[in-house]
């Protein structure tokens, strides 16, 4: 059995070998982050790896996120280290359901959060994600009939800035913002009442109102470093924590608790499943490889490139 730098030693060397880049989602194990060439949101990170001249990408992350990173970079080979680490969020949508779904909503603009599979990008006119959403939606005429997928915390969350009142959102959730507990939060809050609540959009809306303020992942990350208070409650997947901590050393983090557990943390469990062994293997075979039909590649792609258009229309 090799030790961790072993590991580590042998990955470095196989991702020259193998002219790899290796993405790692901010919610992976910090040993995982520490042999990424780029850590980051899923979006974020496939188009980064888009722009170099890798052979090989090996997203250290979830399906859906391989999935994006093989739909920006068709000629290129994407691993996923741990097939099995799926998304409770994209998978509370699949492609199948939602096309039934949206049979009942001919002229609607469909609008699906990056968090969905590629089938999903694919039945949809504009991606977003949790940070550019409310600027997705307002792009659209004042009138227009919008469907939401799959978050329905985000959904509403986006609904309730914007006040747009037609648009359906459909009934999904992320198990682990799902589950943050209120009453836990309300009790840290009185245990450091200095410190700040940070909250991702995906969580219950209760939970949104105790947060001093509410943003994606990467807007997590940058008001953790600029706001000059020095202790924060996280109300967010807790690998971000590491992260947070490794920006502000000065700084103290405090995870925020789901409502059913002994332990101070809430973690995605598909996460965790990433390790540093399943990276090394999947370099030396250069497999699990994410194959995508490309009819359905390419009508996944139209969606990303729309939102993407609408960031640099402003």
């Amino acid at each position: 059995m090799e030790n961790e730098h072993q590991l580590i030693d042998k990955i470095l060397r196989l991702k020259k070998e193998k002219r790899a880049v290796i993405l790692a989602h901010y919610y992976t194990i910090p040993e995982v982050q520490q042999v990424a060439d780029f850590t980051g949101d899923s979006l974020a990170l496939s188009a980064r790896a888009a722009e170099t001249d890798a052979e090989i990408i090996l997203f250290a992350g979830v399906h859906f996120m391989a999935e994006t990173a093989k739909i920006l970079s068709p000629d290129k080979k994407v691993l996923l280290p741990e097939p099995e680490a799926g998304c409770s969020l994209a998978d509370s949508c699949s492609a199948p359901d939602f096309e039934r779904f949206l049979r009942d909503y001919n002229g609607y603009t469909v609008v699906s959060y990056v968090n969905t599979s590629v089938g999903v990008k694919a039945l949809t006119d504009i991606c977003c994600t949790s940070g550019n959403a409310v600027q997705v939606i307002e792009s659209l005429p004042a009138d227009a009939k919008i469907v939401f997928a799959p978050d329905r915390n985000l959904g509403n969350y986006i609904k309730q800035l914007t006040g747009r009142q037609d648009m359906v959102v459909w009934d999904g959730a992320c198990g682990v913002h799902e589950e943050f507990s209120v009453e836990k939060i309300l009790e840290l809050k009185k245990e450091y009442p200095e410190a700040k609540v940070l909250a991702h959009p995906e969580c219950k809306r209760a939970v949104l109102l105790t947060a001093d303020y509410i943003g994606s992942t990467a807007a997590l990350l940058k008001y953790a470093s600029t706001d000059p208070a020095d202790t924060f409650i996280v109300v967010t997947e807790a690998g971000i924590l590491y992260q947070m901590q490794r920006e502000n050393p000065q700084k103290r983090f405090i995870p925020a608790p789901p409502v059913d557990s002994t332990c101070g943390c809430n973690n995605c469990a598909f996460m965790k499943m990433v390790t540093l062994e399943k990276i090394c293997s999947a370099l030396e075979r250069e497999a699990p490889e994410v194959v995508i039909d490309e009819e359905v590649r390419r009508r996944a792609e139209g969606s990303i490139r729309r939102m993407l258009q609408i960031g640099r229309s402003k």
